[in-house]
C-alpha cells in the first residue's frame, strides 16, 4: 500500500513538475520573442519584454513567474541570443543588465499581487502590473546610473523616454491578467 501511494504522489508531482517546466520554457520563448519587438533607443532599447514579464507574473504566480524569468536570464547568460541584441555574460554586465535583472522581482511582485486578489477588477489588475513594473525601473535605473555616471543622466536616458510605452504595456498586462483570471473561473 505504501509503495502504491508513494507512486501515485510521485506521479502527481512529476506531472506538476513537467507542467511547470513546460510553462517556464514557453514563457522564456515568449520573452525571447518579445525582445525582438524593439524600438532602438540608446543606451537601452524599448522592447516588449516588460509586458511579457508582467503578464507572466500575473498569470503564472510569483514562483513560476520569477523562475521563468530566471530561466530566460540563464539562457542569455549561457550565450543564447535571447536578449534584444544578443546574449552572454557581457550583455548582462552592460547598460541593460539592471533592467533584465529587475524583471525577476517584477514577475514575483506581480504574482504576489495576483495571489492577493488584485486581479478581481481590471483597474486593480493594471495597478498590480504598474507596481510590479517599478522593480524593473528601480533596478535598471540604478544599474544604468553606474554606467552613465549619475542618477540624473540615467533617469533622463533610461526612464523618462520609456514612460508612455510603459503605460501601454502595464495596461495590457494588467488586463490580460484580469481576463485570464475570469477565464479560469468560468472553466
Amino acid at each position: 500500500m505504501t509503495s502504491r501511494s508513494t507512486t501515485l504522489v510521485g506521479g502527481w508531482v512529476g506531472r506538476r513538475a513537467h507542467r511547470a517546466i513546460l510553462c517556464a520554457l514557453v514563457g522564456s520563448v515568449l520573452l525571447a520573442l518579445s525582445a525582438r519587438v524593439e524600438i532602438p533607443f540608446w543606451p537601452v532599447p524599448f522592447t516588449m519584454q516588460t509586458f511579457v514579464v508582467l503578464a507572466l507574473g500575473l498569470v503564472y504566480g510569483p514562483m513560476l513567474g520569477a523562475a521563468t524569468v530566471l530561466a530566460y536570464l540563464g539562457q542569455g547568460l549561457m550565450g543564447l541570443p535571447v536578449f534584444a541584441a544578443g546574449g552572454g555574460p557581457a550583455y548582462l554586465a552592460g547598460p541593460t543588465g539592471g533592467y533584465l535583472i529587475g524583471m525577476v522581482p517584477a514577475a514575483w511582485i506581480a504574482g504576489q499581487l495576483a495571489l492577493r486578489g488584485w486581479l478581481r477588477h481590471p483597474l486593480t489588475g493594471v495597478l498590480a502590473a504598474g507596481i510590479a513594473n517599478t522593480a524593473v525601473y528601480a533596478v535598471g535605473v540604478c544599474w544604468l546610473a553606474v554606467w552613465m555616471g549619475g542618477v540624473e543622466q540615467a533617469i533622463t536616458a533610461g526612464l523618462l523616454p520609456f514612460l508612455p510605452g510603459a503605460v501601454m504595456k502595464i495596461t495590457g498586462a494588467g488586463l490580460i491578467g484580469w481576463a485570464m483570471t475570469r477565464v479560469g473561473r468560468k472553466t
